[in-house]
């Protein structure tokens, strides 16, 4: 139970005990999962004997559905010069959550630079073949600056899926939006973009809520932009290693 609890975000769970009280076959009750959190998911149920006991796998939906749906918890990230802060280190944390990753990460930003900590964290989770990865990032930002291309961002961080900003009404669509999602659960909004400035040398603040509706909010929100404000980016062939 507590393994399926680490995997399955609230949606998730309430997408499988509806299937599952519909007589859906368990299979087709977990259809809605990306192939690697369902592989995950299907051998956990399986060894557990579940997969026979249809009460109490839905037993464990609505009690995952309970679990994630506690109180938000909401703590301040600080980034100061010289890690000065006198609480959590924003780079510290996003990093730390980042490796932490079970299932999935999706993460906006303006400015992407290879010396912030993300770079290389990013790229470890979006190997590891459990963790989707998804980024959002700003073509203008991106297009001609001293930081990677977006193109280049998308080879580095394969098989992850990357977008940018597209023309919308004429006018190239500014991606300000600064946010990690992790796991379907833990929110961070930040000011700090994704750079070695924002992350170790600016007074930037940024907040981590703990709650799976937002988080699962937010990821519905931004797939539902992509037809029109973002554009997938195809990896560049001599990007960055």
């Amino acid at each position: 139970m507590r393994e399926l609890g680490k995997l399955l975000s609230r949606t998730d769970a309430e997408h499988i005990a509806s299937g599952l009280k519909a007589g859906e076959s368990v299979g087709s009750a977990l259809s809605s999962l990306a192939p690697a959190q369902k592989s995950r998911v299907n051998s956990i149920i399986t060894s557990g004997g579940l997969r026979e006991d249809r009460a109490g796998l839905t037993g464990a939906m609505y009690g995952i559905i309970g679990a994630r749906s506690a109180d938000a918890t909401i703590d301040p990230l600080w980034t100061l010069p010289a890690h000065l802060a006198t609480s959590s280190a924003l780079t510290t944390s996003i990093v730390d959550l980042v490796d932490s990753a079970a299932t999935s990460i999706t993460c906006s930003t303006y400015n992407f630079q290879k010396s912030s900590g993300l770079w290389a964290a990013l790229r470890s989770a979006a190997r590891r073949p459990s963790v989707d990865v998804t980024v959002y990032v700003d073509r203008n930002a991106t297009d001609g600056s001293s930081g990677p291309s977006a193109p280049e961002i998308a080879k580095r961080l394969a098989p992850a899926r990357v977008h940018r900003t597209k023309k919308l009404h004429g006018n190239v669509t500014r991606n300000h939006a600064k946010f990690l999602v992790i796991d379907h659960r833990t929110v961070v909004i930040t000011s700090a973009n994704f750079s070695w400035s924002a992350e170790y040398n600016n007074v930037e603040l940024g907040v981590r809520i703990d709650r799976p509706p937002l988080a699962e909010q937010i990821e519905r929100d931004m797939r539902g932009l992509e037809e029109n404000v973002y554009e997938r980016v195809e990896p560049s062939r001599n990007g960055y290693s």
